[in-house]
């Protein structure tokens, strides 16, 4: 039996993905070439944004059209907040939830949601938590994934000595809301977590994915500035909007000055450290002058840079009953915040000439070696060794047109 998986989505489907095609191969499952020759076909589907719906319909049109005779499968965000439309519009189509899979797929109680690699990619993703309660009130991710669940503390720690010892030097914690990790069998939160991977044997280092302002807590921070050789400096703190009156509007549950407080906290304990941030463009409620409280605050913040989202209604959402502002205006503000991105990511990439900095080695790029940084600035490395693989210090010596070129050097 033939399988194609398509992955749509954020880091935490990649993952999951990742873990249905071991088990695909475990039960002696072989990778078709392209959906048109799979007996299965498996969509791991998105819906954070309607463009996320449309891309998931138009694959599932294609296989229905070019391999009609296969089985379709559909999981992830799209398939569980859209039951009723898909069996109306795609009855041919089977909806699983990702935590019946196993089930279905293979006959087993549960899927185990553990990796021992990552296919195509240089580094490794563990998802250790699923689930959001939060209702924000733009966001429909509670509506499609509002159970929330951990991976067992020891199966975490297992999993990140596997990865490690198959040559894996940085290693990703990722989830639908990784802050409120807390493992089902001991009650561990994420910092509890943090000081048993500090504790861990080998070369290797861990980064957060995107992880919620609120949830950061003092024992996060203390792992982080302790272990400066285990822990990326390096966050991903969804802001979403930089005026008061907007947050409260997202039922985001803090304000600017708590962001602003947590962001300084972040800067004094941990050196060199990034700080990303989500934003969101053309809010219902946004008016202009709040979109300008936005962007001054952000660029007075000196974030390292953004992911800007285009406002788009979901449904389900107390957004989405809103008026909407227009397609032109949306797209305006959100091209203002993405130059902004562009400046914001030059000036933080400059911040690093002169500085020793641990990269890791991703690939080969134009003969020179390409890497990343612990605060995730893309490199490009002179004076490699040849054979040299996973983590390497080295001195940044100049940026063009915001990527850092460093010199490999001997570590101190």
């Amino acid at each position: 039996m033939k399988f194609f998986i398509k992955t749509f989505g954020c880091r935490v489907n990649q993952v999951e993905s990742q873990a249905l095609l071991e088990n695909f191969f475990r039960h002696g499952w072989t990778p078709a070439a392209d959906f048109e020759t799979a007996d299965l076909c498996l969509l791991n589907t998105c819906t954070v944004t309607h463009q996320a719906d449309k891309d998931v319909e138009k694959q599932i049109r294609q296989i229905l059209r070019r391999n009609p005779a296969a089985r379709l499968v559909l999981t992830g965000c799209y398939a569980a907040a859209h039951k009723e439309h898909i069996q109306q519009t795609f009855p041919q189509a089977e909806i699983v939830g990702k935590y019946s899979l196993g089930q279905v797929l293979f006959g087993e109680e549960d899927l185990c949601w553990t990796v021992s690699g990552h296919e195509g990619h240089s580094r490794a993703f563990i998802k250790i938590q699923d689930g959001c309660d939060c209702f924000c009130s733009y966001c429909i991710v509670p509506f499609a994934r509002p159970d929330k669940r951990s991976k067992p503390l020891a199966d975490v720690l297992q999993e990140i000595l596997t990865l490690e010892q198959k040559g894996f030097t940085e290693i990703v914690l990722t989830g639908i809301n990784i802050g409120n990790y807390l493992c089902p069998k001991t009650g561990a939160d994420l910092a509890a977590l943090c000081r048993q991977i500090a504790q861990m044997p080998g070369r290797f280092r861990v980064r957060f994915s995107s992880i919620e302002l609120q949830t950061v807590t003092p024992g996060i921070v203390d792992c982080m500035a302790a272990r400066p050789d285990r822990f990326c400096n390096y966050f991903h703190l969804p802001l979403q909007a930089g005026c008061d009156k907007v947050l409260a509007d997202m039922n985001r549950h803090y304000n600017t000055s708590a962001y602003r407080a947590k962001v300084e906290l972040l800067r004094s304990r941990v050196p060199g450290i990034s700080i990303f941030a989500d934003v969101i463009a053309g809010f219902p409620t946004e008016t202009e002058e709040d979109f300008n409280t936005t962007y001054s605050f952000i660029k007075g913040l000196a974030l390292a840079g953004l992911h800007v989202f285009s406002y788009s209604p979901r449904p389900k959402t107390k957004a989405a009953l809103l008026p909407q502002l227009s397609h032109e205006e949306i797209k305006r503000r959100a091209d203002s915040l993405r130059v902004l991105d562009k400046q914001l990511r030059a000036d933080f990439a400059s911040s690093l000439v002169g500085s020793r900095q641990e990269v890791f080695i991703e690939s080969c790029y134009e003969g020179q070696v390409k890497g990343v940084t612990s605060n995730f600035q893309q490199v490009l490395l002179s004076g490699v060794p040849a054979g040299a693989k996973g983590l390497v210090t080295a001195v940044i010596e100049s940026v063009q047109d915001g990527l850092c070129h460093g010199r490999y050097v001997e570590p101190l």
